[in-house]
């Protein structure tokens, strides 16, 4: 599990981007380029890093479902995630 401080900073990115997203695009269009350098460098939607929802690991991060591979394995097994089974040939 990665560290509470890590999973906290990713979600207040997650805030700022969400709260500037509509002025950054507008000052992109005007090409307002110094009032874009003014506001928080967090809130620019690159600075963003998929992390799993259940456990905050920054890799291996599976888009689709949310989660990284290794809670996708465990749930899948566990029969928590409807429609995924083992495949076996």
């Amino acid at each position: 599990m990665a560290r509470k401080s890590l999973i906290a900073r990713e979600r207040k990115r997650e805030r700022l981007v969400a709260k500037y997203a509509d002025l950054r695009a507008q000052l992109k269009k005007e090409g307002n380029w110094e009032e874009l350098d003014k506001l928080p460098r967090n809130s620019a939607k690159v600075r963003l890093h998929n992390r799993c929802k259940l456990t905050g690991r920054p890799k291996g991060y599976m888009r689709m479902f949310g989660i990284n591979r290794v809670t996708f394995r465990k749930m899948a097994l566990e029969g928590k995630i409807p429609g995924i089974t083992k495949a076996s040939w």
